[in-house]
């Protein structure tokens, strides 16, 4: 059994040749851009990948688009970032787990090393984390703008390779512009999760997802949070241990903690302000502006 590759663009003529030549066992492949104003179509074309095009609003709307509204020739698609890499190894484990998955199945879990300067961040990019990548056609929904969740109809599974992941190929300028969109829509969504109630029992939940989501929601409501983030994948998780990249990456990732703190505050206040200028409306139009001049004069009996 082969799979069916979605790949996502936007002006990635820097990856997506490697990206496309690391699936080259696919015979159908698809890359959803958003109107890229490089050469990204040239190179997919070129390729022989089919080209979708789709304006972009986020993340999750995008991924919905390129697995319920494109048709496929195989019943598995991997999904992908043009930054992303797969294995031959974890190639030959697809296959292997989606021609012996029972119908019930929907969705194979896996994990990503992430690489700067050539080399793997292994404590201090926080892994291992599981992303839900390779989708039964039909079979899954993605939520959440950023960060999405993925949410099989049917049961999910684990595969043990991984992706390969180079999110500076593009170099730091481009990561620090991405985050900062990436921080716009986190606090979006954080602002409005935050008013969710936090079940520590998720905590032990013997399900990494569920587990990882409880974390990030303890997480988001500790203060001075993006020093605490530096501290548990610097120290705690190793993240010295992998050098400077290291120490270079945990301090990017407390200067995007705090971005997004600082914008969820933003957020906040204007909600306040808002709010407070509301009230303040509401209240002065009850309560009618008169004076003593105003007053109708006390017509006297006349005698």
């Amino acid at each position: 059994m082969s799979l069916s590759i979605l790949i996502l663009t936007l002006n990635e003529e820097r990856n997506l040749e490697d990206c496309l030549q690391s699936v080259k066992w696919s015979d159908d492949i698809v890359v959803l851009d958003s109107f890229s104003t490089d050469r990204t179509v040239a190179i997919a074309e070129e390729r022989g990948a089919r080209v979708v095009q789709r304006r972009f609003d986020n993340y999750a709307a995008q991924r919905n688009a390129g697995l319920n509204e494109v048709a496929y020739k195989h019943p598995w698609v991997l999904m992908l970032d043009a930054d992303e890499r797969v294995t031959p190894e974890l190639w030959a484990e697809m296959e292997s787990a989606t021609a012996a998955a029972d119908p019930t199945v929907s969705l194979f879990h896996m994990r990503r090393k992430d690489y700067w300067f050539g080399q793997w961040l292994r404590r201090s990019s926080g892994y291992p984390t599981w992303f839900g990548r390779l989708a039964r056609v039909g079979s899954v929904t993605v939520q959440r703008e950023i960060n999405e969740q993925y949410v099989p109809h049917g049961e999910s599974r684990f595969l043990q390779e991984h992706l390969l992941h180079h999110p500076f190929n593009k170099r730091i300028a481009y990561w620090l512009e991405r985050h900062n969109r990436y921080s716009s829509m986190e606090a979006a969504a954080l602002a409005v999760e935050r008013r969710e109630m936090v079940t520590v029992r998720g905590l032990w939940s013997t399900d990494p997802i569920v587990r990882r989501k409880t974390m990030k929601q303890i997480a988001y409501r500790l203060p001075a949070r993006p020093f605490w983030a530096f501290c548990y994948l610097y120290v705690v998780r190793g993240g010295f241990l992998d050098g400077r990249p290291g120490l270079r990456y945990c301090a990017l990732r407390a200067i995007y903690e705090y971005m997004i703190d600082l914008k969820i505050k933003e957020r906040l206040e204007e909600q306040h302000v808002h709010a407070s200028d509301s009230n303040n409306y509401f209240r002065q139009s009850l309560l009618l502006p008169r004076s003593f001049g105003d007053e109708p004069a006390t017509k006297r009996p006349s005698i």
